[in-house]
């Protein structure tokens, strides 16, 4: 019955993809190294570098978003060292 439903879905079985693969031979430590460091340098070349104006705009609104989390932080820390003097004098 099982190999009718396989038939009709279009899908292999489970087991026939397990047995598929334990008869692909694995690659050896030199040939897997090699092929990450291609397949790295592949996608390193699909990187779109950004423009001069793109990456200033990025700078100022790094610079901001640090400018406006110390502020945050600041302000917490004043507050709470300003409560702990206020409960213990």
């Amino acid at each position: 019955m099982s190999e009718s439903a396989s038939a009709t879905s279009g899908r292999p079985e489970r087991a026939a993809r397990s047995e598929d693969a334990s008869k692909k031979k694995r690659r050896g430590l030199l040939a897997r190294i090699v092929l990450f460091v291609r397949q790295v340098v592949g996608e390193l070349k699909k990187v779109v570098r950004p423009t001069r104006s793109e990456l200033m705009t990025y700078f100022v609104v790094v610079l901001v978003f640090v400018a406006v989390i110390m502020a945050f932080v600041g302000v917490l820390d004043i507050s709470f060292g300003r409560l702990v003097l206020w409960i213990f004098g």
